[in-house]
């Protein structure tokens, strides 16, 4: 219960269907917006008639999430904090509370689905798409999706659903706005890199033919695909942002039918929908098979081949080229609106 609408009903929910429920608060960082949010959930606990709990999460957090991200951002890639969270800190941290109070299930306030494929657990689309967060829960493990309960993701209309039945059933938070996407930062994420000593290392802006076109102000104060902000005069169309190259300290710029990629090498995979061992069953005589593809959170899954590499490495090829994305992101592949996998994306390319 992070003492927002969404977990606060999911709740409600699981108690109307005649399950026993412990609101669990999990402590990710020790800080105003926490105790907040403790209070709030607290309060909701006290109105539901159920047991509040509180689980201190600062110590795991801070190494798994924050440090990644600090690292990632150093090495010149973009993470996505929030599907690591999932993965190592959050689903985790709920099912060791479970453990430790004889609960059999957890749940979270997530609109998404778990399904059942060929004896396999996965995640699927929730039922109102424009709130699907399937991307954020699809590295999730078996034996983690084996226990989880995502109460929201049969609502067909969504948040405003959800809110509705908040204010019918009185529940304090009912008007309470969404948190915002990075939880652990407030305010410019170029602060917080700053405040943990990622220093400004000023350098080269260069055309993929190698020209020199500018300076820019460290490689972290910039996202590929971004388009603003490159103070780059002069050309007849504006730049974009298409590599960062560490190594030399050079932001990498493109017009726009450039900036385009076609493929995308994705390594550290984590299959839901099939295993690893009937993924060579489902492949033609070029060694790939047929899925759609997400390489942003907010991005519609688009049709792709995907080919397989080694067991936790594959290639995607796009059917057809999309708007390039950055490394430390994820790639996340659907057979249907059933999460087949995802993984990180290493390297993409424009062939």
């Amino acid at each position: 219960m992070s003492g927002g609408v969404d977990s606060s009903v999911a709740a409600r929910l699981l108690m109307d269907a005649g399950l026993e429920v412990i609101g669990v608060t999990c402590v990710f960082v020790d800080d105003d917006a926490s105790r907040k949010a403790i209070e709030d959930a607290r309060c909701v606990a006290e109105m539901l008639g159920i047991q509040h709990e509180v689980k201190d999460c600062t110590a795991v957090f801070s190494c798994q999430v924050i440090d990644a991200f600090v690292s990632e951002y150093a090495a010149g890639r973009t993470p996505s904090p929030c599907v690591v969270c999932n993965r190592t800190c959050k689903i985790p941290a709920l099912i060791e509370a479970a453990d430790s109070l004889g609960c059999d299930f957890v749940a979270t306030g997530h609109y998404a689905n778990v399904v059942r494929r060929r004896g396999r657990f996965a995640i699927a689309h929730a039922a109102y798409e424009p709130k699907d967060q399937s991307y954020m829960l699809a590295l999730l493990a078996q034996d983690q999706l084996k226990r989880l309960l995502l109460p929201l993701g049969a609502f067909e209309e969504g948040k405003t659903a959800v809110r509705a039945l908040a204010r019918e059933w009185g529940l304090p938070v009912a008007s309470k706005s969404d948190s915002q996407d990075i939880c652990f930062i407030h305010g410019s994420h170029l602060d917080f890199l700053a405040d943990r000593g990622l220093a400004e290392e000023p350098g080269r802006i260069v055309s993929l033919d190698g020209r020199v076109l500018g300076r820019h102000e460290g490689l972290h104060r910039y996202t590929i695909g971004q388009r603003k902000g490159l103070n780059i005069g002069g050309a007849p169309e504006p730049y974009y942002v298409v590599e960062k190259r560490p190594h030399a300290n050079e932001l990498v710029v493109a017009f726009a039918s450039e900036a385009m990629i076609g493929s995308a090498c994705v390594s550290h995979m984590v299959w839901q929908s099939v295993a690893p061992e009937e993924n060579a069953r489902r492949c033609d005589e070029q060694g790939s098979f047929s899925c759609s593809v997400k390489l942003r959170y907010r991005q519609a899954a688009v049709p792709c081949r995907l080919a397989l590499g080694t067991p936790d490495s594959v290639r995607v090829v796009l059917d057809s080229p999309q708007a390039t994305t950055a490394p430390g992101q994820y790639a996340v592949f659907y057979d249907e609106g059933v999460v087949i996998g995802g993984g990180v994306i290493e390297q993409t390319m424009r062939d």
